[in-house]
């Protein structure tokens, strides 16, 4: 997979290109994290309690799919099959950026989730006016 440029100057930047690639456990994407970024998600993921059972199944799915990867000169990573599979992803990607990560996802899953997203979540969304409080778009 190749970052758009737009995208690569920022990961090289915070990292060097060395980045790290999980599994979104809430949607069939991966999450791409510039290295001390994921850092910092990981130190939380460990501080979580071990004896909770919800915790331990987050602690097990992100940092157990977490895979450390590196930018090549042509702002290329290869993602493991493991994590394409678990995405769906084959040829045509959507790159979501989220502030401190990169969402990847399969162009079909993208349009299928969008779809879904505008149809039932946008509703309840506007409907709940409390949760974007102090927001200015």
């Amino acid at each position: 997979m190749a970052l758009p440029s737009r995208n690569r100057e920022t990961v090289v930047l915070a990292c060097d290109g060395k980045v790290v690639v999980t599994i979104d456990m809430r949607e069939s994407c991966l999450l791409l994290y510039p290295l001390p970024e994921w850092e910092v998600v990981q130190r939380k993921l460990e501080n979580l309690s071990n004896i909770n059972p919800q915790a331990r199944l987050l602690q097990r799915l992100l940092i157990g799919h977490a895979t450390d990867l590196e930018l090549d000169a042509n702002g290329r990573i290869l993602l493991p099959a493991l994590l394409r599979d678990y995405a769906g992803l084959s040829k045509k990607l959507v790159l979501v950026g989220q502030g401190n990560k990169i969402e990847i996802w399969s162009e079909d899953q993208w349009k299928e989730s969008m779809q879904g997203w505008l149809a039932e979540d946008a509703t309840d969304l506007i409907k709940d006016g409390d949760a974007f409080t102090g927001l200015s778009v």
